[in-house]
């Protein structure tokens, strides 16, 4: 149960939920501790929608703004409304410009996870993978493997050079190894 409730202090209204239950309430205004047994209830109601919108009117009307608040659709209305899309995507799209059916396909390639690189995974992942799977895992054999899938060749070197300062592999004569 919800009740619309009115300060004695400051003449604030606020919804309380299970007055009987609560000793005392607080004016969220003021500040102000009341008993609730005390609290005069300007409206009650089982659904906490029903309450917020008779608290709404009664703001209104102290406003003296009740036409426009009659006029004005209610905040559930409001909320509905919200989730409905004025534009649909291809819509969106189509008036931007861009090719729709285009947009659809990059998704599912993306999802899918390939894309250019043949075995999938971020670039780290492949530079990763090249030191693992080489039989001599030198710079450039690495930098050749993450080309082949997808990796430019100055990022591959510079991913390289990133994963021994971070103490992910390690350098030896030329041959890398992961840590």
């Amino acid at each position: 149960m919800y009740a619309v409730v009115g300060c004695t202090d400051c003449g604030g209204l606020w919804l309380v939920s299970d007055p009987d239950a609560a000793d005392t309430a607080t004016c969220p205004t003021c500040g102000t501790r009341h008993r609730t047994a005390r609290l005069k209830r300007l409206f009650t109601a089982v659904d906490r929608e029903a309450a917020r919108e008779a608290r709404a009117a009664m703001l209104a009307e102290r406003a003296g703004a009740t036409d426009a608040f009659e006029s004005t659709p209610s905040v559930a209305a409001s909320e509905r409304a919200v989730d409905d899309p004025v534009v649909d995507d291809r819509e969106y799209l189509d008036a931007a410009g861009v090719d729709a059916d285009a947009v659809a396909e990059a998704g599912k390639r993306t999802s899918r996870g390939s894309g250019t690189r043949s075995g999938g995974g971020s670039r780290p992942d492949i530079v990763r993978e090249a030191i693992r799977t080489l039989d001599d895992p030198d710079e450039a054999a690495v930098v050749a493997y993450a080309t082949d899938r997808g990796v430019p060749a100055d990022a591959a070197a510079d991913l390289l050079d990133r994963l021994v300062r971070r103490g992910e592999a390690t350098e030896n004569d030329g041959t890398y190894r992961l840590l």
